[in-house]
């Protein structure tokens, strides 16, 4: 009889009520594959789509959660080089290579790139299975809540402000949905590289937070058309980059707060996936537009090690025990969110 484990299960797509906890099979590791007993999964606005059922290779019934840090506690063939034990985050991209092209020849089809959590069953669990060569060893005495929110986060917007943006210091940016997990990841990235911080959010208490983590200007999306604050705060001048992950409820404006030969990058579109683009606004100031998705192996272990080194630290408003998994979906789709919930088994 297969022992068995508790998870956050749904096995129809609809709204955080389909979400409940069952005692499902403990996963066994294929070839390359290690299992982890899972100490911390972060929840990400990724999970309310894929339970929304926007994928269309969800396994069913699905368990999220792309954010997972734990202990390797088995190991597949071919991964024996894996120690048993040892303290790991997991890089949340499946064959990111599909983005370079993997040339294994002509009679090779190109892997298609996925997402623990979206395309596999993930972290939310007390066990799971993923690749051996998505781990990366988490320092003695570094928290493992802090480990898992950090991960698709940072690397997202480092793919998208550093990589993608080409931010420069000195630089102005503009940072739109700015009190969730990429959001407030974002603040950091930018901060760092040496950028002037502008950032959009809701409510007086996110203004505030946002300052006390790096923002320069505020807007509150309630009070001000943060576009035109941009234009007066900027003497008529705009940013320089735009990083979005709100979509076509804001879209106009991000375009009309960017400078001459600025640059917009996308990377999600929480309110709608139909931005109105004013072309004439886009070749008459020559503004670019370009979109990123998540990260590299690379350039996850480049930021997660920022991470361990405390330049960067996950927002975390709550944890919460996995028992409560409905519970966070539930506060991510109000919006009453400022940084990452964590779920712990």
């Amino acid at each position: 009889m297969a022992k068995m484990m508790r998870a956050a299960v749904f096995e129809d797509f609809g709204g955080p009520g389909v979400v409940e906890i069952r005692k499902v099979p403990i996963p066994e590791p294929g070839p390359g594959e290690v299992r982890i007993k899972v100490e911390a999964a972060a929840m990400n606005h990724l999970d309310l789509w894929v339970r929304r059922g926007l994928p269309i290779e969800t396994p069913m019934p699905h368990i999220g959660g792309s954010d997972i840090a734990g202990t390797v506690h088995a190991v597949g063939l071919g991964a024996e080089d894996v120690p048993i034990g040892t303290r790991v985050v997991v890089d949340p991209s499946l064959a990111y290579g599909w983005y370079d092209g993997q040339d294994r020849g002509e009679s090779f089809d190109e892997l298609p790139f996925r997402i623990i959590g979206e395309h596999t069953q993930g972290g939310f669990a007390e066990y799971a299975v993923v690749p051996a060569e998505n781990l990366l060893e988490i320092p003695d005495g570094f928290p493992a809540a802090q480990a898992a929110a950090a991960g698709l986060v940072f690397v997202t917007a480092w793919r998208a402000l550093i990589t993608r943006g080409r931010l420069r210091v000195g630089e102005r940016v503009l940072i739109t949905g700015a009190s969730g997990g990429v959001g407030t990841a974002a603040v950091q990235v930018a901060d760092r590289a040496g950028a002037k911080v502008f950032a959009v959010t809701g409510g007086a208490e996110k203004v505030r937070l946002l300052s006390e983590l790096g923002a320069d200007i505020v807007y509150d999306r309630h009070q001000v058309d943060f576009s035109r604050e941009v234009w007066r705060d900027t003497y008529k001048e705009g940013v320089d980059v735009v990083f979005d992950t709100v979509g076509e409820e804001i879209w106009p404006k991000c375009l009309r707060a960017l400078s001459k030969g600025g640059r917009l990058v996308t990377s999600g579109a929480t309110t709608g996936s139909r931005g109105v683009t004013e072309l004439r606004l886009v070749f008459w100031k020559q503004l670019e537009i370009l979109g990123s998705t998540m990260g590299t192996p690379t350039e996850f272990r480049e930021v997660m090690r920022l991470v361990f080194d405390g330049t960067f630290s996950p927002v975390i408003q709550e944890i919460l025990p996995l028992d409560q998994a409905r519970r966070a979906h539930e506060i991510l789709e109000a919006g009453k969110i400022f940084g990452k919930l964590v779920l712990v088994p």
